[in-house]
């Protein structure tokens, strides 16, 4: 687990940095280079630009609002101790490997999960927009399999899930291909990810793990066509990956609870969990250009 966070760490890093280079290469909206001739006469390259300008040009310069939904596709994780070694308040793993010869935790899918999303835009030059933008997934699911040493026994666990995230981002025009224009982009933010009704189903008991909320730095790569519908309104269609970063389970109290009823529950104070939440998918949205 902790290569995996170091993993992210550089993915994370590299998209930032790509984000930052493309928002410094921002040219003054207004201004207009100008060369001198042999004969004294001033020409402004800005002019000879504006005639190559794709359709682009005509909203240059000007804000956009931007709504749309996007499809996450099912993707693989695993939940782990923070901490295999604590003991106050305890590790629900804990260190070691499971009877299938892997490290102890929980391995399963977060499940597909649909969302809206609605952002502000600026764009700076005819190929660079800049955009911030906000986006909620109201419900989606985790359906995975522990390995405690019982590996032959049921060992299901599920949870339920939401998330919202905001970000900032930059996206790069390419040149147009007919009425189809080709842009790709990649963005930073926070993401805040809220995981409940955990369940870890035994042969004779369920564990209720307790709830997580968390904050976490995320990132973002996506590339993609569009279309002018209208002089004011774009229809936008893309893939993207995302590495919204960590969901952890809480740090609180949590339950066993024997299902034939022959042992009243038992409670235990239980230490955090965690899991890396990195997805693909598509985003389907209209610019409003104003």
């Amino acid at each position: 687990m902790a290569n995996d966070r170091w993993i992210a760490l550089g993915i994370r890093t590299v998209i930032s940095l790509a984000t930052t280079l493309a928002v410094m290469d921002i040219n003054p909206a207004g201004a207009q280079a100008t060369s001198v001739s042999g004969s004294g006469e001033v020409h402004s390259l800005g002019a000879d630009t504006a005639t190559e300008a794709t359709g682009l040009t005509e909203h240059r310069n000007t804000f956009y609002l931007r709504a749309g939904a996007n499809l996450d596709l099912p993707a693989k994780t695993r939940f782990g101790d923070r901490n295999c070694l604590s003991t106050t308040p305890a590790a629900l793993y804990g260190c070691g490997t499971g009877g299938d010869g892997i490290a102890r935790g929980t391995r399963g899918d977060f499940g597909m999960a649909g969302g809206f999303e609605v952002g502000l835009g600026y764009i700076a030059t005819p190929g660079l927009r800049l955009e911030t933008s906000i986006s909620y997934r109201p419900s989606f699911a985790f359906e995975g399999t522990a390995n405690f040493l019982q590996t032959d026994a049921l060992q299901s666990v599920s949870a339920d899930l939401r998330s919202a995230s905001g970000m900032v981002a930059a996206y790069m025009d390419f040149i147009a291909h007919g009425p189809i224009r080709v842009f790709a982009g990649s963005g930073a933010g926070l993401h805040y990810a809220d995981i409940h009704d955990i369940h870890m189903e035994f042969p004779r008991t369920e564990t209720t793990v307790p709830d997580g909320r968390n904050v976490d730095f995320t990132v973002m790569l996506t590339a993609g066509v569009a279309t002018s519908l209208s002089d004011k309104i774009t229809l936008d269609l893309a893939w993207r990956y995302v590495d919204w970063g960590i969901v952890e389970t809480g740090r609180a109290t949590g339950q066993v609870v024997w299902k034939d009823g022959s042992r009243e529950p038992l409670e235990l104070d239980l230490a955090e969990t965690w899991a890396m939440l990195r997805r693909h998918g598509f985003r389907a949205s209209l610019r409003y250009a104003f």
